[in-house]
């Protein structure tokens, strides 16, 4: 199932960063006091009541401004307000109801996406003076919180979680999702188009043609898949003030529906800075990858061309060493069926589960040929391992001291974990938990 999205929106300088911040767990907008500071949507995850979703910082709106910032500011808070679930709607509670929050508002109503109005800055005890002007607004009771001081967010998540959509039932959850992920014009739309036999997708030499992602549930082998295409992610300074530069949060949200990433790279361009943000974002994400070279047709072969260009390509993208690769060419159709192959492989390889015996097993040979390291005198011990996740694996460790684990020590475990079981096309997560520690 999707993950519900909230888009938290409103006036610059109200907050909104701060309270993205807290209910994210971590601090990833800028938070500074000048207004229109953060120019791009940020996208996160959070989790409440065990129910997962997705967040999208803005930018602040200013309705009747004609400054270039805050009219792309704007433009980006629709299209974020677009893909939303819940709106979370913030204003000022310090500085009291304004002209521009009813513009706002007026905007967020002709959405017909359920609201929640949050009036923050509300750091000392009781409402802020000018908390029952903004029931003028006409968007139901706010809530008075302060981010700041994380008051009243426990309610605020409530209010949210309340308002997710119901559970469809029409969504095959036995379906596996790959997204089709790269920069533009690198030929995602006609992979797609070629997998699934029909023109689902615009096609076209204009880098950047395809704006939202589209979802195109198929069969392939008898297997339920869904195919998720996406708009192309371009260099920063490429990202001009039109629709196109919201394309990396698609991007992003795409990658968090799927199982799968199909990481197209152009094989005439070889692997460029924009690749490796794509790669990187898949890759934190724990997602399945296989990484589709296309335009093979293009490139002057000669003895041992692939393997030198794998060697290249392996150099740039050293953090998805476990990732296979597919060679294409889809102009020529070549290899197209090899790259829906490998998709259900590394799909069903996320999903391994791996006996407590054989990972024990499997940890004394390792720790009997490589002891792990210590630090100052102090030897790191490991007692046991269980895999207590799928998709992607995680691993539990119950080591003496979590401290005295090294990098390298668990990069060692990782391929020993590979070498053993497979795990080919997705990333291996490790937890290693100190003695007393619960949550095995």
């Amino acid at each position: 199932m999707s993950k519900p999205i909230v888009a938290v929106v409103g006036r610059p300088n109200v907050g909104k960063s701060t309270l993205f911040n807290r209910l994210a767990g971590k601090r990833i907008s800028i938070v500074e006091d000048t207004p229109g500071v953060t120019r791009d949507r940020i996208y996160a995850e959070a989790e409440w009541r065990n129910i997962t979703f997705g967040i999208i910082d803005t930018g602040g709106i200013e309705p009747d401004s004609d400054d270039e910032l805050f009219l792309q500011m704007r433009e980006q808070a629709e299209i974020a307000m677009d893909m939303a679930d819940v709106i979370v709607f913030i204003v000022d509670g310090k500085e009291g109801l304004t002209v521009y929050d009813r513009d706002v508002a007026d905007m967020l109503m002709r959405t017909r996406k359920k609201i929640v109005l949050a009036v923050n800055k509300a750091d000392s005890p009781g409402l802020p003076a000018g908390y029952y002007d903004f029931f003028e607004l006409g968007l139901g009771e706010p809530m008075a919180i302060s981010a700041a001081n994380m008051l009243g967010l426990g309610d605020l998540l409530d209010k949210i979680v309340e308002n997710f959509p119901a559970l469809s039932s029409e969504e095959d959850e036995d379906a596996v999702k790959i997204a089709v992920i790269g920069k533009p014009n690198v030929g995602k739309s006609s992979l797609v188009n070629m997998l699934l036999g029909e023109n689902r997708v615009i096609v076209s030499d204009i880098a950047g043609t395809t704006r939202d992602s589209v979802d195109s549930p198929f069969e392939w082998n008898g297997a339920p898949y869904v195919l998720i295409d996406t708009a192309g992610v371009r260099r920063r300074s490429k990202i001009a003030g039109d629709i196109e530069k919201y394309s990396v949060i698609r991007t992003m949200a795409a990658i968090e529906r799927s199982d799968v990433c199909l990481l197209m790279l152009d094989a005439a361009e070889g692997v460029t800075e924009q690749d490796k943000r794509v790669a990187g974002m898949a890759h934190e994400a724990g997602k399945g990858i296989v990484i589709v070279v296309n335009k093979w047709d293009l490139i002057e072969k000669h003895t041992g061309t692939m393997n030198e260009f794998r060697k290249k390509l392996r150099a740039e993208l050293v953090f998805l060493s476990y990732a296979p690769d597919v060679f294409i060419s889809i102009l020529e159709r070549q290899r197209i069926k090899n790259v829906m192959e490998m998709a259900g492989r590394v799909a069903e390889i996320r999903a391994l589960r791996v006996a407590t015996g054989q990972l024990n097993s499997l940890l004394a040979d390792a720790v009997m040929f490589k002891p792990p390291p210590s630090d100052k005198g102090k030897r790191l011990k490991i007692y046991y391992i269980s895999q207590v996740g799928v998709k992607p694996p995680l691993f539990s460790l119950k080591v003496n001291d979590e401290k005295l684990v090294h990098f390298s020590y668990a990069r060692y475990l990782e391929n020993r974990i590979r070498d053993s079981f497979g795990f080919e096309g997705t990333s291996i997560k490790f937890v290693f938990r100190g003695k007393g520690e619960k949550g095995e």
